[in-house]
Parts: structure tokens; sequence; C-alpha cells
């Protein structure tokens, strides 16, 4: 049995993005990838995310936000640590023993989005379509190449 990679998203608040992506991997990318997530200042879960994400069969209600620092305290290491807000709050996010790689995948940030109910749904819509796509090439590339892709 092939390896299994370790891949951990990381945002701000843990709370839209990095929550998404780790789904949708963990979902599609099953059995080859393992993923967390976690967020530089955990907040609160964004419930229009938890919306979005029921549209597409994938039930985050009971997810909690959880804070990378204490990942880094428990000694976790991953082969690829994704950070998925601005590159500046990325650059916030620790260094893990014995990663091997660190991408940065920028995408607009849910809990900024102003606007009637149904405009926010749709603006974290495209956020949620964009990442799925981005999961979907990942795991593709990983599948040509045997390793994390870039």
């Amino acid at each position: 049995m092939a390896p299994i990679t370790k891949v951990l998203f990381v945002c701000i608040h843990n709370s839209a993005r990095s929550q998404m992506a780790e789904a949708f991997l963990n979902r599609d990318g099953a059995p080859s990838f393992r993923a967390e997530s976690a967020g530089i200042e955990p907040g609160r879960l964004n419930l229009v995310v938890v919306e979005a994400m029921k549209e597409r069969g994938i039930d985050l209600s009971a997810n909690r936000t959880k804070d990378v620092f204490e990942f880094l305290r428990q000694g976790k290491s991953y082969d690829c640590v994704i950070t998925v807000c601005d590159e500046t709050s990325g650059e916030r996010c620790p260094v893990f023993p014995g990663q091997s790689k660190r991408l940065h995948w920028n995408f607009a940030d849910p809990s900024s989005f102003e606007g009637t109910p149904d405009e926010k749904l749709a603006r974290t819509r495209e956020v949620r379509d964009a990442i799925a796509e981005r999961i979907r090439e990942f795991i593709a590339a990983f599948a040509i190449t045997g390793s994390t892709p870039p």
C-alpha cells in the first residue's frame, strides 16, 4: 500500500477556506491523502460555508476551528502545508518539522463578503468551487508525478 500524503490547510480563522479544502481533499483524495486544517487565529465556523458545502454533500456543521500553533506544539508533521489565505497572512504560518513542501493558494475570504444573505452565499459558492477545482488539480498532479504537486 502506498504511503499516505499528509496535508495541512491553513488560513486565518479556520472558519471557511481551510475547512473547505480539508473536506474536499479528504473526500476526493482518499485513500492517498489525509488532510487537516487549522487557523492562525482560530475563530468561529462560517455558517454560510456550512450551507454551501452541504450543497456538495459535505456536512461541516459539527466541525470546530483549530489552532495551527497547537498542532505545532503537538509535534505534528506534514508532507505539505498549504496556506489558503492572502500571502501576507500566509507568511505568519509556522514551519512544521519534516515539512517537505509549502504552497500558497490565494482565495477570497467568505467572512469578508458583504451584501444580502443570497449574495454572500453566491460568492461563497464561487470560492467553494474554486477550491474544489484546485483540489482536483492537486490530486491529478500527484497521480501523474507520484509526489506532492507544486
